[in-house]
């Protein structure tokens, strides 16, 4: 009998974490298409945007426009974040799937990204959570914990710190929580060590891992996750992303590596490879003075690649290229 393949679910979160890192303002019509053809490969969930004030990211004043064409695609978990009640309260109005919260476990950090302390930002959250049960109880809550593995502001995370903030996010009701490497600090030993404690305190409130490539040891981590059972890993298409609150945190892991990176090693996650490229072409054509990142597009497949599932990639279909070419 067959054992099947582990699942792996890839969260994207270029349209937000990505396009919130960069000055350029996508244009709506290429994000959109953008988005949709990021789902057309395969992408299960993608965090679509994020419900901030248009003064703070201009980059994301059409994001009511952007959760509308998110919702509009069959079978494609619509995520978000939001910093605070009134950013939630937009979120879950406009019919999103999930809300992710971005909560610091430094103080400095905190004052830095949402200029709140720790405390208030607890409250904060008990305010959301309690707002998602009176009036939105099938959104799923999300705490991500930054600068989980060490701050470039504060220094060394214990992971005593790490938990303490966890343990916190739970008692305030949270679904999901994840750990975030906002810095790029962490190390595939802090990981599983990290990681193992999230799941024994926490059971199953314990998230998916946001690792930064900002030290070149984002792939590295990622080994180390799944080595201890986590099954949920975001990560930005072509690499865009990286706190503006965190001085030298560059990008995300590259989507199309980590996709490349999982199928190789038996994991399944559904996604066409193919067609992330074919995505990827959207986004350059958007873009064109930003960098983009990552060694899949450059290097293409080794020769007798098969996916996790065993099957050969496709050949490149006419659809590919009206993705590349739209208008």
């Amino acid at each position: 009998m067959n054992t099947p393949n582990p699942e792996v679910l890839i969260s994207e979160v270029g349209p937000r974490d990505g396009l919130q890192s960069v000055k350029t303002v996508m244009p709506t019509a290429a994000k959109l298409r953008w988005i949709s053809a990021l789902a057309a490969a395969g992408l299960r969930e993608i965090e679509v945007g994020s419900f901030v004030p248009t003064k703070l990211l201009p980059q994301m004043a059409d994001i009511r426009i952007v959760v509308a064409h998110g919702l509009s695609i069959p079978d494609l978990r619509v995520a978000v974040l939001a910093p605070n009640l009134r950013g939630s309260q937009r979120g879950f109005e406009a019919g999103v799937h999930k809300v992710t919260l971005p909560v610091s476990v430094t103080i400095e950090h905190s004052l830095a990204n949402m200029q709140k302390t720790n405390e208030q930002m607890i409250e904060e959250v008990r305010n959301i959570v309690a707002l998602r049960n009176e009036r939105f109880p099938n959104v799923e809550i999300e705490a991500g914990i930054s600068v989980a593995f060490g701050c470039t502001i504060a220094g060394t995370v214990t992971d005593d710190q790490t938990m303490r903030m966890c343990l916190a996010m739970a008692e305030c009701g949270v679904d999901e929580i994840g750990l975030s490497d906002t810095s790029g600090y962490a190390n595939p030993t802090q990981v599983r060590r990290l990681f193992r404690r999230l799941q024994t305190e926490l059971g199953s409130k314990a998230g998916g891992a946001h690792f930064h490539n900002t030290r070149g040891q984002g792939l590295a981590n990622v080994v180390a996750a799944l080595e201890v059972g986590v099954t949920t890993i975001d990560s930005s298409q072509a690499g865009l992303g990286g706190c503006p609150y965190a001085p030298g945190a560059t990008g995300n892991i590259v989507t199309e590596d980590l996709v490349f990176l999982l199928e190789a090693m038996g994991y399944d996650t559904g996604v066409d490879i193919d067609r992330l490229i074919a995505a990827r072409a959207i986004l350059a054509d958007a873009l064109p003075r930003e960098a983009l990142y990552g060694h899949l597009q450059d290097a293409g497949l080794p020769k007798g690649f098969a996916y996790a599932d065993g099957h050969a990639p496709r050949a490149p279909q006419p659809e590919d290229y009206r993705i590349r070419l739209a208008q």
